[in-house]
This record gives structure tokens, sequence and C-alpha cells, in this order.
């Protein structure tokens, strides 16, 4: 399902450019706590690897499918930050690729802007693969209630942190 007029793609292949910048894969720099991060995928995958393993590395420096490509490789134990192993696919670990989106979208005008023009659309993420798989570390729910929440607080006026 692409664009219509009550909803928009969030995903690299949508029809709507603004679905994709909005996407988790494109190069689109940002800061969490203190460490750079090529694009939310590359955390996303990184974070799979504990620390110390060069892959983790590796995805946090890349975007896209360089960066889902190295997620694959990863066993999907646990999610690494911190100095801690959290249950890969718990609220917590869901709650850390939400910092990780929020720090990105926060760091750009540009994409607060793209998000608050989406005002009035029912966001989806539909990636044309059919359901999610069981092993995804970010549901396509889960994603599109952290944007829509991000777009409520921006439309509210609120300062995202």
């Amino acid at each position: 399902m692409q664009t219509t007029h009550s909803s928009l793609n969030v995903s690299s292949t949508s029809t709507d450019w603004r679905g994709v910048a909005l996407s988790n894969f494109p190069l689109s720099p940002f800061v969490l706590d203190g460490t750079l991060f090529a694009s939310v995928e590359g955390f996303i995958q990184g974070i799979k690897f504990p620390e110390g393993d060069p892959r983790r590395d590796q995805a946090f420096q890349s975007s896209a499918w360089d960066a889902k490509n190295l997620g694959d490789q990863a066993d999907r134990s646990g999610a690494y930050w911190a100095g801690a192993c959290i249950s890969y696919g718990s609220t917590e670990h869901h709650r850390l690729i939400e910092r990780a989106i929020r720090a990105r979208i926060e760091q750009s005008v540009g994409l607060r802007t793209v998000l608050a023009s989406t005002d009035g659309l029912t966001l989806i993420h539909d990636t044309g693969h059919g359901p999610d798989s069981p092993t995804t570390s970010l549901p396509a729910a889960v994603f599109c209630r952290i944007l829509t929440d991000l777009r409520d607080e921006l439309l509210l006026g609120k300062a995202l942190s």
C-alpha cells in the first residue's frame, strides 16, 4: 500500500519523498549519548552486536542495505547498549530505538519540518514484503506509533527531548 489521500508510507520504497526521508534507511547522521551514527538503520543493526564486535561499529557507520545486511549476520540474542544486554524485541529495546529516532529528528530542522507536514495523514510502514518478520527489531506498528507521537509533539509546539 502506497501513499493515498489519508496515509503516508514511511519506507525506503515509498512513492512520496517524505516517506523516504522519514524512513530509517537514508544516510542521516545524528548523535545519541555522545556517539555519532550514520543512520537509524545503522544504529538498529549495530546494537545487535556486543560491544567490541567490529561489525557493531561498521553498522553504526552504515546506512540502508549496507547496514541491514550487516545486521542479518547477528544472532539476535540481545540488543547491546551502555554495557547492558537488553532483551531483543522487548519494550526496553523498542524504547532504545525510539531514542535514536527521536535524536535524529530532533537534530534536523528539515526532518522536523517534513514530519510536521504529514499532519492529518496516517503513517504506515509497508516495505512490500508482507507482514513483519518475527525477528524484526522494530515492528511496523511500533515504528509508526513512534513517528506519530513525535509528530503530535511537534504540532503541539513541544520541544522534542
